[in-house]
């Protein structure tokens, strides 16, 4: 009796030792003798044959992998320096954990190589403003090797661009004159409406000369209002070209009247009077 009682209890000492518990985020593989099993152990408890099965746990989560920076060339010729960030994760644990030794180094190798492919292939002004394409290319390069690890590519994203300090000089110049002729440009289109509105205003004006008193007035009362020592006196045009008229005609009799007689050529007046 005594020596059943051992036995029961080494046999469940030894049931016990083959049980094992799978996290939410983890699947188990187990290998049986060096094989792999077809089935992926689910979360929970799961149970083991001592000494003849071995399970490896797999991270299933979504792993963000910093792709470090990676120097390269445009096609424009330009040098620059894109670092970007990777997001994957395992969707089948038996690939994942067979067909690869370590799928995150493989990941993040593959990701360096493809990122250089994709500097190389790109300008500079697609870096700049036109990620979404780049960011779409990477995915389709590391989609195919991924495959095959039983990795699922999540996002790939550029997150820096590093250029040369004499390309920020040279850019920096440019904006500064583009947005130079766009304030020109401004400045200039302002100055054109103004005109025209002001040439409809004297059309308009000239048509009713009562409204340039009006405006007139309406200006004095504008100034009267801010209550400070300016003095306005009102001076109608047409005077003032009167004036301009007057002194034409002034200046033009008195150039007559002072032009002098042509004087008379004294041999000619002797033999005159000869």
């Amino acid at each position: 009796m005594a020596i059943l009682v051992i036995v029961a209890v080494l046999v469940l000492f030894w049931l016990l030792t083959g049980l094992r518990v799978v996290q939410q985020y983890e699947r188990g593989v187990v290998f049986r003798v060096g094989r792999v099993r077809g089935q992926v152990r689910e979360p929970g408890v799961t149970l083991l044959i001592p000494v003849l099965d071995r399970m490896r746990k797999v991270n299933i989560q979504v792993i963000t992998m910093p792709v470090p920076a990676q120097e390269g060339i445009t096609r424009d010729n330009v040098s620059v320096s894109v670092d970007a960030v990777l997001y994957f994760r395992v969707v089948e644990p038996i690939k994942a954990t067979v067909d690869v030794q370590n799928y995150s180094f493989a990941m993040l190798q593959v990701a360096q190589t493809s990122l250089r492919s994709i500097i190389g292939k790109s300008e500079l002004d697609d870096l700049l403003s036109g990620r979404e394409n780049l960011h779409q290319g990477l995915e389709i390069m590391l989609e195919s090797p991924a495959a095959g690890w039983g990795v699922h590519i999540d996002r790939v994203e550029i997150k820096d661009v590093s250029l040369p300090d004499s390309m920020k000089r040279s850019m920096a110049r440019q904006a500064e004159a583009d947005r130079e002729r766009r304030a020109r440009i401004i400045t200039a289109d302002g100055e054109f409406q103004a005109a025209a509105k002001l040439a409809e205003a004297a059309a308009k004006m000239t048509e009713t000369p009562a409204a340039m008193q009006l405006r007139l007035l309406q200006t004095v009362v504008e100034v009267a209002a801010e209550k400070n020592s300016t003095l306005v006196l009102p001076f109608p045009v047409e005077l003032l070209r009167f004036f301009e008229a007057s002194a034409a005609r002034v200046s033009e009799g008195g150039a007559a009247a002072a032009s002098p007689a042509v004087p008379a050529v004294p041999g000619q007046a002797a033999a005159d009077g000869s």
